[in-house]
């Protein structure tokens, strides 16, 4: 095997650090999620990997095309055109970091728990794992009001936002302080319509919102096009699914920043 890579050029160390990365990606799709983040991701990193292991005839090729005026500039803008997406990536990523870390410095806000995936009527575990996050400020802040925002999709039995009102109860939450919103089908709906609710019930206009990190710069960001004041609880995230998540939000805080 170190001799038939020897013998294709290719790169070890960069090698194996692509195709770990390359099966992260990958392993989604085995779990059924099909997204945008491990989409891309796996083609990325299989063109990547490709060039590693095929190092000595990809640097042969690039050195040829080098030659020519046309390649000089097809190869010029390829390379900055990747170097200011890198930049961008590594930007996205750090303002996501920094969102993620954005904890309420008073209990004096009205809650938003973003939903997801609903499984047989229970919460899917990445659900679940918001609930357990706004369960524990909950339990600790007896005065929070909690806002549970999700529709109802059609391959769920019950809308995201009953589900997670039954899980919260079940865990000894007053039902006085949980307000279902049940039409919304994404988080902008998500919320507007809890803005909505806020207005109607007087509730503090200042929110809490429980999602995934990576999800919670995007989230921000349509609530302060809303005009709301926002602060974040974030759920745990299962380590493998970070790659394909955080990718998708670097397109999805593009086109946020871009189109929103």
């Amino acid at each position: 095997m170190i001799h038939v890579v020897e013998k294709l050029g290719a790169k070890p160390i960069p090698l194996l650090i692509s195709i770990v990365i390359l099966i992260l990606f990958i392993a989604p799709f085995f779990a059924g999620i099909v997204n945008l983040g491990n989409c891309f991701g796996t083609a990325a990193m299989t063109v990547l990997t490709l060039f590693f292991l095929f190092n000595g005839k990809a640097t042969e090729f690039l050195h040829r095309l080098w030659e020519r005026p046309v390649g000089k500039v097809l190869l010029c803008t390829v390379s900055a055109f990747l170097i200011v997406t890198v930049i961008a990536s590594a930007a996205i990523t750090c303002l996501i970091v920094k969102a993620a870390n954005d904890y309420p410095e008073t209990s004096g806000t009205t809650m938003v728990v973003l939903g997801c995936k609903v499984k047989n009527g229970r919460p899917s575990l990445m659900l679940k794992r918001r609930l357990n996050a706004a369960y524990d400020y909950l339990a600790e802040n007896g005065d929070v009001t909690v806002i549970v925002s999700g529709g109802k999709g059609s391959d769920e039995s019950i809308s995201e936002a009953q589900c997670m009102y039954e899980y919260l109860t079940e865990k000894g939450i007053s039902p006085d302080r949980i307000i279902i919103e049940d039409t919304s089908r994404s988080t902008y709906e998500n919320l507007r319509n809890s803005k909505n609710i806020i207005s109607e019930k007087g509730l503090n206009e200042k929110i809490t919102i429980v999602t995934d990190g990576y999800h919670q710069l995007r989230a921000e960001m349509i609530a302060d096009k809303l005009g709301m004041e926002a602060y974040n609880i974030s759920a745990p995230t299962a380590y493998w699914l970070i790659p394909t998540y955080l990718v998708r939000e670097w397109f999805g805080v593009a086109y946020q920043f871009v189109f929103g």
